[in-house]
């Protein structure tokens, strides 16, 4: 994270505690992690932090799964893997590579829209569900 940010002590332990995750976790799940080292931190704090990241554009949602939005630090368009079961979240090696350049000419001129970004997800049962029975 940059310096020049000016985080508070709270901001950065949110902060590096999803971008250290490879969970794609929910708020709670961040708060669940943090409240035993910052005895004063409250789920609100957590929330509020979030909407700050997503809005300077540093996190973004995975989205909303068994209830709860999930989060991710890479903000670059890459796909995921979504567990039905478990809603575990994982990125798929390289799945950047699924869409290039080509697609987004495609869409902007059949839909006359200007492609930002995308989003690959692919659902199925993981593999330790899928042990587990």
């Amino acid at each position: 994270m940059q310096n020049k940010l000016n985080f508070s002590a709270k901001r950065e332990a949110i902060y590096k505690t999803i971008a250290e995750s490879k969970e794609h976790p929910a708020a709670e799940w961040i708060y669940e992690r943090l409240k035993h080292d910052i005895p004063d931190l409250s789920l609100g704090t957590v929330y509020r932090n979030i909407a700050v990241f997503k809005e300077m554009g540093i996190i973004k949602s995975v989205g909303v799964y068994n209830g709860l939005e999930r989060y991710d630090c890479d903000v670059q368009p890459h796909s995921h893997f979504i567990c039905k079961k478990c809603f575990s979240i994982s990125d798929v090696p390289k799945g950047r590579n699924f869409i290039d350049k080509s697609m987004y000419d495609f869409v902007e001129k059949e839909c006359g829209a200007s492609v930002t970004g995308h989003s690959v997800d692919f659902y199925g049962i993981c593999i330790s569900c899928r042990e587990k029975k």
